[in-house]
């Protein structure tokens, strides 16, 4: 199995999750960033995700799986404790040629979740094809270490750079070149040196105290399916 690795764009279209327990709940937290439409089929569901549908957030259907709730979808998620009503989320997704993942059953997954570090708009995802979970959040635990909040701050710079320079009539190769150099450790380096110089907090950007506020909560994905 070889896979194509992306990043999804899902504001606005529809995600349905089936089962709302320990498993499901993260999943989907993180279809929340990620501004989905958020359908949930349960018959119960976490104090959580209860208080996301109370709130609005969320579509919370209190009932069993019925093949017509994947109507529309862009994708669902079958987070269960059933083999028996996994496999039929995932005929139903097959037979309306959505995306599944079916949590636990790599052979029933059309998409794995990775194990993500994320620094405000950075995202690192690590996928091991559902062979081994347990690497993947061992790597993600040393990217985090190497890969300080203060990525997520420098990035927002870097992005108004390339902005500005798009909108200069320079030669494209000279516009290259300038941002790698941008981009380079040493200009990182240089930057994290600037701050400790002026006394201000290597953390000391909006989008730096996103990022770890967003860490804080939990909101990495912390497996890997």
């Amino acid at each position: 199995m070889s896979l194509f690795p992306m990043f999804l764009k899902l504001e606005g279209r529809r995600a349905v999750v089936v089962g709302a327990g320990r498993i499901g709940e993260p999943k989907i937290k993180s279809l929340l960033v990620a501004r989905a439409d958020v359908l949930v089929v349960a018959p119960w569901v976490t104090p959580a995700v209860e208080g996301w549908a109370k709130a609005g957030v969320i579509q919370w259907e209190q009932r069993e799986f019925v093949a017509s709730d994947l109507d529309d979808a862009f994708l669902v998620i079958a987070a269960t404790s059933s083999v028996v009503v996994n496999e039929q989320v995932y005929r139903a997704a097959q037979e309306r040629k959505i995306l599944c993942n079916a949590v636990d059953d790599p052979e029933r997954c059309d998409f794995f979740y990775s194990s993500v570090v994320r620094r405000g708009p950075l995202q690192v995802a690590i996928s091991t094809e559902g062979k081994s979970p347990a690497l993947a959040q061992r790597l993600r635990r040393e990217l985090e270490s190497s890969i300080g909040p203060e990525y997520a701050g420098w990035l927002v710079e870097l992005g108004a750079a390339r902005e500005e320079l798009f909108g200069q009539a320079i030669d494209p190769e000279e516009r290259r070149l300038r941002l790698h150099r941008l981009a380079s450790r040493s200009a990182f380096e240089a930057r994290q040196l600037a701050h400790w110089e002026t006394g201000g907090a290597i953390n000391s950007t909006p989008a730096d105290k996103t990022a770890r506020a967003t860490f804080e909560d939990g909101y990495e994905i912390r497996h890997e399916n």
